[in-house]
C-alpha cells in the first residue's frame, strides 16, 4: 500500500481532511495528519522512516498490547501516548484486512460526539 492510497482510504471516511502541520515543505517525507473536520482531532499518522510507511493509528488499550503481542510491524506509536496509540508498519506482517478496521476504529474513536 502507498502514502497516497493510504491518504485516499483515510479520506473516504466522512468529513476529513489531510494536514501537514510539522512540515513547509510537502514531500515523501513529511507528516500527514488526517483529521476530522468536525472536531479537527486525528485519527492518523501517515510517515515514512527508515524506507517503511508507518502509520498512526489510535486503538483502546487492550487492543494495542494485544496488536503488538501478535504481529511485529506494530509498536508503541512513535511520538504519541503509547498506552492508546500505535504504529503499524504498511507492508508487514499485519494483514491489510487487520489494517483497515484498525484505521476504521482509529477514525470511530477520535469522531465528534453525536449530540442529544
Amino acid at each position: 500500500m502507498t502514502r497516497k492510497e493510504l491518504i485516499k482510504l483515510c479520506l473516504d471516511y466522512q468529513n476529513t481532511y489531510e494536514d501537514y502541520p510539522f512540515d513547509e515543505i510537502i514531500d515523501e517525507n513529511a507528516w500527514t495528519v488526517m483529521r476530522h473536520r468536525g472536531n479537527k482531532k486525528s485519527f492518523a499518522f501517515i510517515y515514512e522512516s527508515g524506507g517503511k510507511l508507518i502509520i498512526n493509528l489510535k486503538c483502546n488499550p487492550e487492543e494495542a498490547d494485544f496488536f503488538r503481542s501478535e504481529y511485529k510491524s506494530v509498536t508503541p506509536a512513535y511520538h504519541m501516548n503509547k498506552t492508546h496509540w500505535n504504529s503499524v508498519e504498511t507492508g508487514g506482517d499485519v494483514p491489510e484486512g487487520l489494517l483497515l478496521l484498525m484505521l476504521k476504529n482509529s477514525y470511530d474513536l477520535t469522531k465528534p460526539k453525536n449530540k442529544i
